[in-house]
């Protein structure tokens, strides 16, 4: 099996569509690579496969080598910067156009979730991320049982937004976590506010506390809020370097990442993704969850099985 190599897998779940779980799975992804970890991420939202676009790679293309397929490289490993490689997998590597739309039956689309478990050449990599579709589907029922066989699955990590009709969606994602024995890593709160482009104040939008709420209700670790950055959004669709207003503040704390007193920062960086995603402001919240993720899968934290 192709994940022989893999020290940890991760997985990325929710109950409920658009709550920002590939986004939340690439900036994990990015802040593992940043603490020198070499990563890969196995996008299996099949209908939906929006990772390959949030790491800018879209227009790249999967080789065949004997024995499967070479997963598309993101960015190489630079051991001055302690960068660790990353690496990703998606079936929109495999679509003829980027429009075409996934018309497959339940056994197809668990034949190709398996095939993708079994046949992607990873080599040696430190955490393999797979973000899942919404739900509890065909996809889910089959990466759990194949992946529970093996016994490689380090945990889940489970993202929701604040308002109440995302986590009550959301606790159905937790409950299939326990009828399943994965262990949950913790809880992302997702779209936590808003970090205004033109200002320096993050503002509640969509209220705040559910997702911490939710994790205590059902016993799991409260890994994080994440807020929605503009800038963000900015940096995976046209490639600009984050830049902020003097003053700028997320959770409570100042960031001192480049400020609009910075020239030549309006048009696209020719660098790397993961060197321009650590001047945005969400890179020191994503360091403090990803320090959890680690310490639990790890075996250093309180990681828990729902029971």
């Amino acid at each position: 099996m192709s994940l022989q190599r893999v020290k940890h897998i991760v997985l990325v779940l929710s109950g409920k569509g658009g709550v920002g779980k590939s986004s939340i799975t690439t900036q994990l992804a990015l802040s593992l690579s940043t603490a020198g970890h070499v990563v890969g991420i196995l996008d299996i939202d099949l209908t939906g496969p929006s990772i390959p676009r949030l790491l800018g790679i879209e227009s790249a293309k999967v080789t065949q080598a004997p024995g499967g397929w070479v997963p598309v490289p993101v960015h190489p490993a630079n051991p001055e910067k302690n960068i660790g490689a990353l690496s990703c997998m998606s079936l929109g590597f495999l679509l003829r156009e980027r429009g075409d739309a996934v018309v497959w039956r339940g056994p197809k689309k668990t034949a190709m979730v398996r095939q993708f478990l079994s046949d992607v050449l990873w080599g040696d990599i430190d955490y393999l991320l797979i973000d899942t579709p919404p739900g509890t589907s065909d996809e889910h029922i089959s990466l759990a049982e194949t992946l529970l066989k093996q016994a490689q699955v380090a945990g889940a990590v489970v993202v929701t937004t604040p308002q109440a009709v995302a986590t009550a969606d959301v606790k159905k994602e937790l409950n299939f976590c326990m009828k399943t024995g994965i262990k949950v890593i913790g809880v992302v709160e997702n779209m936590s506010g808003f970090v205004c482009p033109n200002c320096s104040e993050c503002t509640d939008v969509f209220s705040r506390g559910g997702g911490e709420i939710m994790a205590q209700e059902f016993g799991v670790r409260f890994l994080g809020s994440v807020p929605i950055d503009p800038q963000f959004v900015m940096l995976v669709e046209t490639g600009k370097r984050p830049v902020y207003p003097v003053g700028t503040k997320v959770d409570g704390v100042e960031f001192r990442g480049r400020t609009n007193g910075d020239t030549a920062m309006d048009v696209k960086d020719p660098g790397l993704l993961v060197e321009k995603y650590q001047d945005c402001s969400l890179c020191p919240v994503f360091q403090n969850i990803t320090k959890e993720v680690v310490a639990v899968v790890n075996g250093q934290g309180n990681g828990v099985v729902v029971a």
